[in-house]
């Protein structure tokens, strides 16, 4: 893979990471305005939810938009290599937070908007309220939480080893400029290929007779001589 390819692949697993964070933190953001509806108490672990995904949603803007401009660079690839660790360990964190979710949504559920049969609505306060979903439906979209988190642990995994790969590759970028075996392009030489023909050797009295290479002088000869006058002018005469 060349530089190009290595940045638009860490731009695209970015972009899925972008998507997994986004869609938890939007679904968290309705089970929140759920139990604010109801005048529920918000547990702990739901805020710590919505709090994570919605860092990890700010920070994958902030990637899929720089990576193919800044991409390789030692001090923003090791920082980005941690920052991408923290937020694997994020979306575990999640994971783990959501695993009701790996359950069935059939029967009794357990969902962050209460438990009790599928087919109930949530228990809420006296009073008008503007959200009334079944638990069945709060199940499902806990599932698709679980879910999420952990595919976007495998991605931020990947954008990790990407970083290092990205380094790398800048780090062979710098120690071959631009040099006659590249065309003076950047980077190293494209490697000769299995059926490349190699070039043919010319033989040096060719040269010799364009003119490229002097030939041998002879001992006791200073002149080169020479039987055309239209080019030197004069007919150098050798020794006898």
């Amino acid at each position: 893979f060349k530089g190009g390819a290595l940045r638009l692949l860490q731009t695209a697993l970015y972009f899925l990471c972008f998507c997994c964070a986004g869609a938890i933190v939007g679904i968290f953001s309705y089970f929140l305005a759920v139990l604010a509806d109801h005048n529920l108490d918000i547990p702990t672990r739901w805020k710590a939810v919505e709090g994570l995904s919605g860092v990890m949603t700010l920070y994958t803007i902030c990637t899929v938009l720089l990576t193919c401009c800044l991409a390789g660079i030692a001090f923003l690839s090791i920082l980005g290599l941690i920052i991408d660790l923290l937020c694997m360990g994020s979306m575990i964190a999640i994971a783990v937070l959501t695993r009701e979710g790996s359950n069935s949504c059939k029967n009794y559920v357990r969902t962050p908007l209460g438990n009790g049969p599928a087919n109930n609505a949530i228990a809420y306060t006296q009073g008008s309220h503007h959200f009334a979903p079944h638990l069945g439906t709060a199940c499902k979209l806990n599932k698709a939480v679980f879910s999420l988190s952990i595919a976007g642990a495998v991605f931020f995994l990947f954008t990790a080893l990407m970083q290092l790969a990205l380094m790398r590759h800048h780090k062979k970028e710098k120690r071959y400029g631009p040099s006659p075996s590249n065309d003076y392009t950047s980077g190293s030489a494209p490697a000769r290929g299995l059926f490349v023909r190699k070039p043919r050797n010319v033989p040096a009295e060719d040269y010799v007779e364009k003119g490229v290479v002097p030939a041998a002088p002879v001992a006791g000869q200073t002149v080169r001589p020479s039987h055309d006058t239209a080019y030197s002018g004069n007919t150098a005469v050798g020794p006898n």
